[in-house]
């Protein structure tokens, strides 16, 4: 297939590139490659699949020095006219939507950001995939959009109407809307609601991120609700595996779809929503001491309140992901945490016990 990914100077961007690549697919990958976070991660991972920093000019196509197969776009997701300019010429079959103004936290002191790149330009990719015939639409949701729902595990065929921070807000916006183009214009969208990913090449904003380089610099650690979170950690190549699978099954329509009960995960459009998460969740202190064990180092913490737009535990429902595509995420939290960090010290060139 011809897919385009966006985000791929992102964590799981890069990620899906690099495997999509391997299973022989034409890949056109796009970033704006903003400085959210330390752009030198962002450009390591588009390196790894050839794409050299130097060769890298803004609205212009670079080829891969190693992938025949890959090429790299620029472009930002608000530029209407470079969207519409990159799908009229490539005719892409797919399309998996990675591309966002991504944290919880920092929606809270930037939003206009969030309603620029999660908002209008996921509106433009909805319009170019509907005036270009793509089959297929994947985008990122994310578990933030269950906001203030206590029922564990948290399932897609449950309200999600109290989403508690901005970020949550615009992703659960763009349920709405891919759903609004099912229905009017038979295009199949698949949202994926996201929970709490890690491994190499991480984003540099998470916890797991924070917490070892924290420690192996010795300084504190801020532990936020004084340790009581839960979290549904998903290790990054379980989200691609869940990734490819929903890219080849695309929706077709619930016929037994009612309005009388509506489910919010299905539709008779050809619209779905999964939660990808690992279906285990592990206490932040729990996590903490893994983190420790693999360090060999004890962290030095400080013990902070929930913060604004945190929500207590995650836990995914992923029911649905099994009887569909018949796959379950299953790293244990240890063997993904060992892999971060191998990947951790050699990119910053740390030493270390392990």
């Amino acid at each position: 297939m011809k897919i385009l990914i966006t985000g791929t100077a992102g964590f799981i961007g890069s990620h899906l590139a690099n495997r999509l690549i391997a299973d022989g697919h034409q890949i056109v990958g796009l970033d704006i490659i903003n400085d959210y976070y330390d752009v030198n991660v962002k450009y390591g991972r588009l390196e790894r699949a050839g794409i050299a920093k130097a060769s890298i000019q803004p609205g212009q196509l670079v080829q891969s020095t190693t992938h025949p197969n890959y090429r790299f776009i620029q472009l930002d997701l608000v530029d209407r006219a470079g969207m519409d300019q990159l799908f009229a010429a490539e005719q892409f079959e797919a399309v998996v939507n990675l591309a966002a103004q991504a944290g919880v936290r920092y929606s809270l002191i930037n939003p206009q950001a969030y309603i620029d790149s999660n908002i209008i330009g996921f509106t433009n990719i909805l319009e170019c995939c509907r005036h270009n015939g793509v089959k297929h639409l994947a985008y990122a949701s994310s578990s933030s959009v269950y906001g203030l729902n206590e029922k564990m595990p948290l399932s897609t065929s449950d309200n999600v109407d109290h989403p508690i921070s901005l970020y949550a807000a615009s992703k659960k916006s763009n349920e709405l809307m891919a759903h609004t183009y099912s229905h009017l214009f038979g295009l199949a969208t698949t949202g994926l609601r996201f929970f709490t990913v890690y491994g190499p090449w991480g984003r540099p904003d998470m916890a797991l991120f924070l917490f070892t380089d924290a420690m192996l610099k010795g300084e504190p650690i801020k532990v936020f609700n004084h340790g009581k979170m839960v979290r549904d950690f998903t290790y990054i190549d379980d989200i691609v595996e869940g990734i490819v699978r929903v890219i080849q099954h695309p929706p077709q329509g619930n016929p037994a779809w009612t309005g009388a009960h509506p489910d919010p995960s299905t539709s008779k459009a050809p619209y779905k929503v999964y939660n990808i998460g690992n279906n285990d969740p592990v206490t932040l202190m729990d996590f903490i001491s893994a983190i420790e064990e693999e360090l060999g180092i004890e962290a030095k913490k400080i013990m902070m309140d929930l913060q604004p737009g945190d929500v207590p535990a995650t836990y995914a429902d992923v029911q649905d992901l099994m009887d569909d595509l018949g796959y379950k995420p299953e790293t244990p939290i240890k063997d993904g945490i060992k892999a971060f960090i191998d990947w951790y010290k050699l990119f910053y060139e740390v030493g270390g016990r392990k």
